[in-house]
């Protein structure tokens, strides 16, 4: 299940570069935000996969914590007025996969 998390974390940068790049022309600093958590995510996994159990699972945590965050970065795009909900859905449905992934992964 580890490498499919790291490909879906991989997919989900793939959705979020265009709204990254149409939030950044409004507000850098969220933009900002919200490619560190995305890559947070991938980066976190691929750590946690070379690690032992317990280290493990900190990194899966630490994923999901990014996952969570890069949710609240797109609602927020969305609450000032810089991103559509219609945009943001595929988005969305990827971290709601991947939280749920992660949180399996973390016990």
């Amino acid at each position: 299940m580890a490498f499919d998390v790291l490909e879906l974390s991989i997919t989900f940068v793939t959705q979020i570069a265009p709204l990254v790049a149409r939030l950044e022309r409004h507000d850098r600093d969220l933009a900002d935000q919200l490619r560190r958590a995305a890559n947070g995510i991938g980066l976190q996994v691929s750590e946690a996969v070379d690690r032992k159990a317990r280290d493990s699972a900190n990194r899966f945590r630490i994923a999901r914590a990014s996952a969570v965050e890069a949710t609240t970065a797109l609602r927020l795009g969305v609450a000032w007025g810089h991103l559509a909900d219609a945009d943001c859905a595929a988005a969305h449905e990827s971290l709601d996969r991947l939280r749920a992934m992660l949180w399996r992964l973390m016990r």
